[in-house]
């Protein structure tokens, strides 16, 4: 029977998501509980409208709810995102959809859910494990829990809207996808680019042959540049700190005393008679599920370990490490296996099949019986090396021969298989292993710990930068995006930092920020920059080097004259250089380099004519094209459509990311979530 919690685990494969209607009331109930009395913050936006705390809120908790407990970083950030999507889908996709008359009726709903064309959210919910497919019992088993079970009623409410949610986008975006075609003047040109390659000649003259003295850019221009080109500089609002991060390292003093504890125990290792009790007994100590080769160890555990000694103590990457072998088995290197899955109900089943597979077309058996995928190849796995077998078939193939059929029964599945074939007897090693990784000691934390408050009191008292001296620290910046939930630099979560940093005024200092066990910060709070665009002095510099390409093109231009390639080059006091091969798709021409001016100046010149002067990204060109190959296979028109039509339909796959973008998603949840 499919759980709650089995469907919880599923969650994060939903692309997007839908949440009840009937979960409205209850936001809007929160308000007076969350002591906002009508003051709901607004923590972000959607299309240019604002989405309170309260909707958000409610949206979370009850992401949350479905996926269960959100214990790593990784599933916290998932979370939020989720939300976002939730509030997207009810703002933009659902009303949009409706407005288009993309609606699903109660015929094709049932049919989604329960149907030949059951729906890919059913299956990432309710699939089978073997073959893929929805797996209707546990439909049914899933619909018997509903009757006076709430958590239940609202999961399956929130299943049934993203089946409509998502039929309905598969709707949309097959519509844009027909809305896309290959019209004849694209083709034409995509006929020529391909067909056509051009050779020819060219003067360059780069932009470096012009003193920089001779060009002068004024404070106006500058300005002027930057309002018709405002565009490109967009920027995201943005915090800046600096910082100090206290990280607890193991001093030598600590290395020393692990060295020692590692030592000590590996001579218990080495003299224990029962390793998997030794195992049990020390934290440190465990046994390997799975055997290995001696070519799969490293040359000095393949001496020890092949010789039935102890391998170790050595440090390896910070780590002492002593290994013993378990156990021993000869078996082959690699098995060729076929095989037939059966549920695990099917116990009955799969004896009478281990009997008749023995004798009977094993092909023909699994193409009829298992609910594996490989039933259409009769079965077949292929060629499996027996080092990388879970347990429990590693060791129901030990001793296994070719032809030989074996039952083995694990998770919800039964497997039969069929042994095709054997490799080489190979030696393998079952090893028990000692670790005791280099770790600071509880007095390394503590001064560290006391090291770390002391920079921050008298970051406090005396200023940042006097307590960076003072205590000869290190400090380094970073700029926090708006809407980003980490500081770049900082291995740690560092979401606290985050937190601070968004509520602080410039000069303010933190407190001690504990990231985790290892790593503390002090930060100060440097600059607020809530522009939408970096400011005209900010961007000044580069502006400024464009102007003056722009103007160095002028100089350059004027000197590029003459009725001939070679007396441009005379008057530039440069040589007539060769393209060719040069096709139009390409982004590279050889000994030009990537410069598409100049590129669409070759194609579209007639043969024998000079070009006006070009004016590239490191240079200005002037060129005259000397002839067209055609290529041998030519491509025709109806392939050019084909591929034309083909992209055009691929475009179309990205309507749905293009509307979520074009609705502008402000998240502002940072110091909230």
């Amino acid at each position: 029977m499919v759980s709650l919690n089995t469907l919880r685990t599923k969650f994060g494969i939903v692309l997007s998501i839908v949440i009840a209607g009937a979960l409205l009331a209850f936001i809007f109930s929160l308000k007076t509980e969350m002591g906002f009395s009508g003051n709901d913050p607004e923590v972000g936006s959607i299309d240019g409208e604002e989405v309170l705390y309260s909707e958000f809120l409610a949206a979370y908790d009850d992401v949350k709810s479905m996926m269960g407990e959100l214990n790593t970083d990784e599933l916290a950030q998932q979370a939020l995102t989720q939300t976002w999507q939730v509030l997207v889908s009810n703002r933009v996709f659902i009303p949009g959809f409706e407005a288009l008359g993309l609606g699903i009726t109660d015929a094709e709903h049932k049919d989604l859910v329960a149907g030949k064309r059951a729906s890919n959210v059913m299956s990432n919910f309710f699939a089978n494990p073997q073959t893929g497919e929805v797996n209707t019992e546990a439909v049914v088993n899933f619909l018997s829990q509903l009757e006076g079970n709430p958590q239940a009623q609202k999961m399956w409410a929130f299943i049934s809207e993203q089946v409509d949610l998502d039929r309905a986008m598969m709707k949309y975006q097959a519509l844009v996808q027909k809305g896309g075609y290959a019209n004849a003047l694209e083709v034409e040109r995509g006929v020529k680019a391909a067909n056509e390659s051009y050779n020819g000649r060219y003067v360059m003259s780069r932009y470096s042959t012009v003193a920089d003295s001779l060009v002068t850019v004024s404070d106006s221009e500058i300005k002027a540049y930057y309002k018709a080109h405002k565009a490109q500089y967009k920027q995201t609002p943005f915090r800046t700190i600096s910082f100090v991060e206290f990280e607890v390292l193991p001093t030598d003093a600590d290395k020393a005393a692990v060295e020692a504890e590692a030592k000590a125990a590996a001579e218990q290792f080495a003299a224990a008679t029962d390793l998997k009790t030794f195992a049990r007994e020390n934290r440190h100590a465990s046994i390997a599920q799975s055997f290995i080769t001696a070519a799969q160890m490293t040359a000095e555990e393949k001496d020890a370990l092949t010789k039935n000694k102890m391998y170790g103590p050595a440090l390896v990457a910070d780590e002492w490490k002593a290994s013993r072998v378990v156990e021993v088995r000869n078996v082959p290197e690699k098995f060729t296996l076929s095989h037939i899955v059966l549920n695990y109900t099917d116990d009955k089943l799969a004896d009478s099949l281990v009997t008749v597979a023995k004798t009977a077309d094993f092909a023909a058996l699994a193409a009829q019986h298992s609910v594996a995928e490989t039933a259409a190849e009769g079965g077949v796995i292929g060629e499996v090396t027996y080092s990388t077998l879970a347990p429990e078939f590693a060791d129901a193939l030990v001793g296994a021969k070719k032809g030989d059929v074996v039952k083995v029964v694990a998770g919800n599945a039964i497997q039969i298989f069929k042994v095709d074939a054997v490799s080489a007897i190979q030696r393998h090693y079952k090893l028990a292993n000692l670790s005791y990784p280099l770790v600071a000691s509880q007095d390394t934390q503590r001064n560290v710990h006391n090291a770390a408050s002391l920079f921050a009191v008298t970051a406090k008292n005396e200023g940042f930068d006097a307590a960076v001296t003072a205590q000869g620290q290190s400090s380094r910046t970073a700029n926090i995006e708006k809407a980003e939930r980490s500081v770049r630099g900082i291995d740690a979560h560092s979401l606290e930092v985050v937190f601070w940093a968004n509520k602080a005024k410039v000069g303010d200092v933190s407190e001690l920020i504990k990231l985790d066990n290892n790593h503390y910060v002090v930060a100060t709070l440097t600059g607020i920059n809530d522009n939408d665009y970096r400011t005209v002095n900010e961007v000044a510099a580069s502006i400024k080097n464009t102007l003056v390409r722009e103007k160095k093109y002028e100089i350059i231009a004027s000197k590029l004259a003459g009725d001939t390639i070679e007396a441009v080059a005379t008057a530039a006091d440069s040589e007539v250089k060769t393209f060719e091969d040069v096709k139009l798709g390409a982004y590279y021409i050889p000994g030009i380099g990537v410069e598409p001016r100049a590129l669409g100046t070759i194609a579209s010149l007639e043969n024998g004519a000079l070009s006006a002067p070009i004016k590239g990204a490191s240079g200005v060109f002037v060129l005259v094209k000397d002839g067209v190959k055609t290529a041998e296979e030519a491509q025709t028109v109806e392939a050019e459509k084909v591929k034309q039509q083909a992209t055009a339909e691929q475009q179309g796959n990205r309507s749905i990311y293009a509307v979520q973008q074009l609705a502008e998603v402000e998240d502002n949840t940072v110091g909230y979530f």
